[in-house]
């Protein structure tokens, strides 16, 4: 069993074009106190790089957290439940959620993300990231 209080890091793959991810990650980087996750947008070089890139599509998106001490990566609701143990606190009673049957949860996933851009704001300006977030981006 991993020891989700070292210094153990994570890399968040996300769609930078989409508003409701870009919303998202601020919120992570809001609660990751320990400063354990780093974020890269998928049509970046280092998501090009891992061959994350194609988890940016507009019809079935996904966010892709890749463990770096190991290079274990975690795809749909699997992602969502790493992301809470690596947060860590409170945060990691969402890891229960892996008793629900992963098709189900992976469903329910698969919708939000196919419809993702409908939850976000639509306004046409993007919100700068923070300071502190822009520390922790990369490319």
């Amino acid at each position: 069993m991993l020891d989700y209080h070292t210094k153990m890091k994570w890399i968040l793959f996300f769609d930078g074009d989409c508003g409701f991810c870009s919303k998202s990650v601020q919120r992570v980087a809001r609660f990751d106190k320990h400063l354990r996750i780093s974020f890269a947008p998928l049509q970046g070089k280092l998501a090009k790089q891992e061959g994350f890139e194609k988890y940016a599509s507009k019809e079935n998106g996904s966010m892709v957290l890749w463990r770096e001490s190991d290079g274990k990566t975690f795809m749909y609701s699997d992602s969502l439940i790493e992301l809470a143990r690596a947060i860590g606190g409170g945060w990691r009673i969402f890891a229960v959620a892996r008793f629900i049957p992963k098709f189900l949860r992976d469903a329910v996933y698969r919708w939000v993300a196919k419809n993702r851009h409908h939850f976000s704001n639509k306004s046409t300006a993007c919100a700068m990231p923070s300071p502190e977030l822009l520390k922790r981006l990369r490319e």
